[in-house]
């Protein structure tokens, strides 16, 4: 009951909110994004109810089928792209928005035989009246505190935004989907895959696993993410020119969304070490700690946001949000630090994963440089697959693998410690 409030809502106050959000826009294009977000808003919804669906097939330990619900989504912008734009001539943004509701349909419609298989029927209700459901809001809230303080760094960044040229925004949207890759693709899965077992553990006041599971997770978020960062400083722009310089998207642009695409992973490794340490915290029943560190974050990225904006523009807010992401790990590492045990990980995995990584960063920086001015394609993909093929030998040959399979084994806790 709670989302279809929520879209209408939305819906009817857009002309309220969204001057409020976008100060900078002018008139023709204020009504342009007063439209879109009515369009949008039902968006909301589908991806509501498509993350209670996932949490519930994450609780019975099917994480596939959660994990490839969001392909639907893109299938949905490919269609969107591909072929609705020419159904809207006199704008053609409105095609992409129909295929971003139909693929927010598609990664909610894509959950339902799991969910059925393991056992869920849906019977919709006005008012719910499971006696849990009072234990479930109280625990939530922080969660729910915790993620919206978050997103007031976007919103922040996307008002400032709209006060510099046009394309401001864009750029930082571009440079924001590339940075967010690594992070939904590794640190959301490690943390997700974490913290049924730091629960189990800590319920079973099993310090030790406890420990060893939270020091293999940080230990499996640098292993990936760390090549990540050095891959996206050295191929940035050329990733950039590969994926978006087609059509009005030409060279200018690609610079411009390189500069936030850099600044922005610099905060790549902080912001996956959140994922984990938040769930650790959240297993440990400290709830209220993610809310404080966000909200330590939040200050720090507006601080920054006002000083840096006017010298580096969109590079600025990125940087921003960058060191928000560092504050925001650093409050969590300086508080949890005493309640468990997981130096050891580190001191043992961390030489070899700093290591393979810059080695990594070695192969592909000498790979780019003899690839030259070749096309995007060759640019992107010849210098990753060598810096890929050197990260797995690697791991193979220093034991750093034994983190990705324990990940993987129910109850591991500690193996690889």
């Amino acid at each position: 009951m709670l989302f279809p409030i929520t879209v209408a809502l939305g819906i009817l106050a857009a002309p309220v909110y969204v001057p409020l959000l976008a100060g900078g826009f002018d008139g023709e294009k204020m009504a342009l994004a007063i439209r879109l977000t009515q369009w949008l808003f039902p968006f909301v919804a589908l991806m509501g109810f498509a993350a209670v669906f996932m949490g519930i097939l994450n609780a019975h330990r099917r994480f596939f089928p959660a994990s490839f619900a969001p392909v639907w989504f893109n299938v949905g912008m490919l269609i969107g792209v591909l072929g609705l734009v020419h159904a809207f001539p006199d704008a053609p943004i409105f095609g992409l928005a129909v295929g971003v509701l139909l693929g927010g349909a598609g990664q909610l419609a894509s959950q339902f035989p799991s969910l059925r298989r393991v056992g869920f029927r849906f019977r919709p209700r006005l008012f719910p009246v499971q006696p849990a459901m009072r234990t479930l809001c109280r625990r939530m809230a922080p969660a729910v505190l915790a993620l919206a303080v978050t997103q007031v760094n976007l919103l922040v960044d996307n008002r400032i935004a709209s006060y510099l040229p046009d394309g401001g925004i864009s750029a930082l949207q571009y440079a924001m989907r590339l940075f967010q890759l690594p992070l939904g693709m590794f640190a959301v899965s490690i943390g997700t895959a974490l913290l049924p077992r730091l629960s189990s553990a800590y319920a079973r006041s099993d310090e030790g696993s406890f420990s060893g599971d939270l020091g293999d997770g940080l230990a499996l978020t640098g292993l990936v993410l760390l090549p990540a960062t050095a891959g996206l400083l050295i191929l940035g722009p050329d990733v950039v020119r590969l994926l978006f310089e087609h059509g009005s998207f030409g060279s200018a642009e690609t610079v411009r969304t390189a500069g936030p695409l850099f600044a922005y992973t610099l905060g790549v490794v902080p912001y996956g070490l959140v994922f984990v340490l938040t769930r650790a915290s959240h297993a440990l029943g400290r709830a209220a700690l993610p809310v404080f560190a966000s909200a330590l974050a939040v200050g720090t990225n507006v601080t920054l946001d006002l000083v840096l904006v006017g010298p580096l523009q969109e590079t600025g807010l990125a940087l921003a949000t960058a060191a928000a992401g560092l504050v925001n790990a650093v409050v969590l590492i300086f508080f949890l630090r005493r309640r468990m045990d997981w130096s050891r990980a580190a001191a043992r995995h961390g030489p070899k994963i700093l290591g393979g990584a810059l080695l990594m960063a070695a192969i592909v920086f000498a790979v780019r440089s003899l690839v030259g001015p070749a096309h995007p394609a060759l640019a992107v993909f010849v210098p990753t697959a060598c810096g890929m093929g050197v990260l797995v030998g690697v791991t193979r040959l220093t034991g750093l693998w034994e983190l990705v399979r324990g990940l993987g084994e129910p109850g591991a806790g500690g193996g690889a410690n």
